[in-house]
């Protein structure tokens, strides 16, 4: 029975461009939300303004509508739980904190950098966890060491402090992940986290739990990396008094050797994106590519992405989106890293460009010809679309694969040349084109028939012949079958190059 009341969000943070990993995420929270006749939420979590990189909020945004993720309530859209950007929400964390810090959950930390720096180099050296934490904290300055008097004075001073969560002294804390089943960690592995910054702004675990909690969420699914956080969010609920979400932690995508994390870093370096979009670093102007530039259909980019953890169960590999949410389930996401492979990414894309129309591929190859200052006719390119496009993996491809229909040979291979070109070559493609004047209709059963009746009678091997008008078409021995070639550029077109051919080489003996 698909579940009404479920709530899922997507949260990212504006400090750069959207990695992939990412992108996954929020497919797999919107496969999760339709599947349940859910909501999915759009939040910006800009708590950390260190780290807010300009441009990046819009990058997001932009990203995932390229991919064709729709989301029911955001910072665009609007909804009953707003506002849906963190920075705007600040007075509703200071009521929570504040609430924590009543109830004993929580307290003021007056640390300086050095002093914390000092712990930790203290409890390495006597080869102890170096965290803040149940133990650590009594030799701190913060309120759970120092007086009540002594705490007021510093805070009526206007004294720097954070807030820290106080973690409970050895208890097993659980968490139930739809995934990874219970997952058991002993609060000694836990530091006092800080939730409130000396900047006034809330940290990532507070701001997400109370977040979380008033905009009703009812599931997280997010990536593994915060598996580890996990027990801190369920205590964080539980010193509320609030509900837990049911939690899902999704695997790594690792690095196409299964070696690592597959990092933002990784993208061009291993010759791939790993940005849906490009990106143009504001500060550095340092350009990183993206899947949309790189020649990707949407859909293909998606469909990929789906199949990088989840496994459907089926042979099948090929999803629409609707497909996708019908067949998704959480149970069915494994709970280790998935390879990240780049030749499969391009054979999903190759699946859908020959599963397009050749009408609707004609008009996507029409505009990069349009931007290569070539004009031609719809029915034209078509053609050429039905003949090659099983070559292709993007619609750039199409160019390389059938350019000189659209050009004539700026030069023609030395190799063939030397290898094919014979004294009676030039006699033999004349002949040929005499031959094709008597073609009432020119279609490439036609032309093969001329043109093996005319190597029957002069005595002439296929090889000799066929090599050499490939060449005087295309400059080369590219291209799909030649009496196709020859039938689309036409018998006007055929004898223009013929000559042309044999002009060139002829000159350059």
């Amino acid at each position: 029975m698909k579940n009404e009341n479920v709530r899922v969000r997507f949260a990212p943070s504006p400090t750069g461009p959207l990695h992939i990993g990412g992108v996954r995420t929020v497919l797999y929270n919107y496969l999760f939300a339709k599947k349940n006749n859910g909501k999915l939420i759009l939040r910006i979590e800009d708590t950390d303004q260190n780290r807010f990189v300009e441009g990046a909020e819009k990058y997001i945004v932009d990203s995932l509508e390229w991919c064709g993720i729709k989301f029911d309530e955001s910072i665009d859209l609007g909804g009953e739980f707003g506002p849906y950007k963190q920075s705007e929400r600040k007075e509703i964390y200071e009521k929570f904190v504040k609430q924590l810090i009543d109830n004993d959950k929580a307290y003021y930390a007056f640390d300086t950098s050095d002093e914390l720096e000092e712990m930790r180099n203290r409890l390495k050296s006597e080869k102890k966890n170096p965290q803040y934490d149940a133990v650590s904290r009594l030799n701190m300055k913060n309120s759970l060491s120092l007086s009540t008097e002594e705490v007021k004075k510093r805070l009526d001073s206007g004294e720097t402090y954070v807030i820290r969560i106080k973690i409970p002294e050895n208890e097993n804390i659980e968490v139930n992940d739809m995934i990874r089943g219970k997952v058991v960690v002993n609060s000694s592995k836990l530091d006092d986290k800080v939730l409130f910054k000396s900047d006034g702004m809330p940290t990532y675990h507070l701001a997400n739990i109370v977040d979380d909690h008033l905009m009703e969420i009812s599931h997280v699914i997010r990536g593994e990396e915060w598996l580890p956080s996990a027990p801190l969010h369920v205590l964080l609920y539980r010193y509320f008094g609030w509900k837990s979400p049911e939690f899902a932690h999704l695997p790594l995508l690792l690095k196409p050797d299964g070696n690592g994390k597959l990092s933002k870093r990784d993208g061009d370096r291993l010759g791939f994106p790993v940005f849906p979009l490009q990106w143009v670093d504001p500060k550095t102007k340092e350009i990183s590519s993206g899947y949309r530039e790189a020649g990707y259909f949407p859909e293909a980019f998606i469909n990929m992405l789906a199949l990088l953890g989840w496994n459907p169960g089926t042979e099948q590999e090929l999803f629409t989106m609707d497909e996708l949410i019908e067949a998704f389930s959480i149970d069915r996401v494994g709970k280790s890293g998935s390879k990240f492979d780049p030749e499969k990414a391009k054979w999903f894309n190759h699946q859908y460009l020959i599963a397009k129309s050749d009408d609707e591929l004609a008009k996507l190859y029409m505009q990069l010809l349009e931007d290569k200052g070539i004009t031609s006719e719809l029915n034209f390119v078509k053609r050429i679309c039905k003949l090659i496009k099983e070559r292709a993996n993007f619609v750039e491809d199409l160019w390389n694969q059938s350019f000189f229909f659209f050009q004539l040979p700026e030069s023609y291979d030395a190799k063939i040349v030397k290898k094919k070109w014979k004294e009676n070559t030039p006699q033999i493609l004349i002949e040929l084109i005499d031959r094709f004047e008597n073609i009432n209709e020119f279609v490439a059963e036609n032309i093969e028939k001329v043109i093996k009746d005319y190597l029957s009678e002069k005595n002439l091997g296929m090889g000799q012949v066929m090599n050499v008008i490939r060449l005087s078409l295309v400059g080369s021995n590219k291209g799909p079958d030649l009496f196709t070639i020859i039938e689309l550029m036409g018998k006007e077109e055929f004898g223009k190059r013929i000559k042309l051919a044999i002009k060139c080489i002829e000159n350059e003996k």
